[in-house]
């Protein structure tokens, strides 16, 4: 089966609170909200693998994308930025930057040379095209 995987290792205590905050007793409290990982859906077409990527509050120098073989790791480092000396003390700070790195093993028939990234609207939109000796074809059959 081709399919796209996260790449992500564990420990054997991040599994367990993977396990905890992804179960239906928290569904407003997931690990991708306390490790502030953006929401990523994967789909596939015919031809290529999309990859969507919420990345609201960002632009697109921020991001980093790249491959490694056939591992694909999207990411921004940003540095807290001390507000408080700039405008003041905060009474309420519920919105934080911070840096994440997703990663994710996409399958064989996955071409690295022929990913293309657009950014708009606070989504990462990244293409990467299927080798074409992959692609299905229809055989004919001849008779004799």
């Amino acid at each position: 089966m081709k399919s796209v995987s996260l790449y992500k290792p564990l420990s054997v205590m991040d599994e367990f609170l993977e396990s905890f905050f992804d179960s239906p007793l928290a569904p407003f409290v997931g690990s991708r909200v306390l490790n502030k990982l953006p929401l990523v859906d994967v789909q596939e077409t015919g031809n290529a693998y999309l990859v969507e990527a919420e990345l609201p509050g960002l632009d697109e120098k921020q991001i980093k994308v790249q491959m490694d073989g056939g591992k694909l790791t999207i990411e921004s480092e940003q540095e807290e930025q001390n507000q408080e000396e700039k405008n003041g003390s905060y009474l309420i700070r519920e919105r934080r930057r911070s840096s994440f790195s997703r990663s994710f093993t996409l399958p064989e028939n996955a071409d690295p040379e022929s990913v293309s990234a657009v950014f708009k609207n606070g989504v990462l939109s990244l293409e990467i095209k299927k080798r074409t000796e992959s692609a299905k074809r229809l055989i004919e059959i001849n008779a004799q």
